[in-house]
């Protein structure tokens, strides 16, 4: 009896986790252009300058501009975010240190 109670609740867990999870890129048809801004200026020599990213809003993509950032230490290298063409159309891959 505690065997089935055990699977059920897994089961039922597993469902649970599994319908939260949505996909996990929007496909774009067409690479949307960066608008055009000034980078401000450095607030220390200290902070690393991280270029704007896409981020995921309902059915597409919103720009957020860059920002200055203090690289915590043993974060020195940062990969910044791209379009990555799919057989569908364009996903954008997020920037990472």
């Amino acid at each position: 009896m505690k065997k089935i109670i055990f699977l059920l609740s897994s089961l039922l867990f597993i469902l649970l986790f599994n319908s939260g999870c949505g996909p996990s890129a929007i496909v774009v048809r067409e690479r949307p252009a960066p608008p055009v801004y000034v980078r401000p200026m450095a607030p220390s020599p200290a902070y690393f300058w991280v270029d704007g990213d896409w981020v995921r809003h309902g059915n597409g993509y919103v720009y957020r501009k860059g920002y200055w950032v203090k690289p915590r230490p043993g974060r020195r290298n940062y990969v910044p975010g791209h379009w990555q063409h799919k057989r569908q159309g364009w996903v954008w891959i997020l920037g990472h240190w």
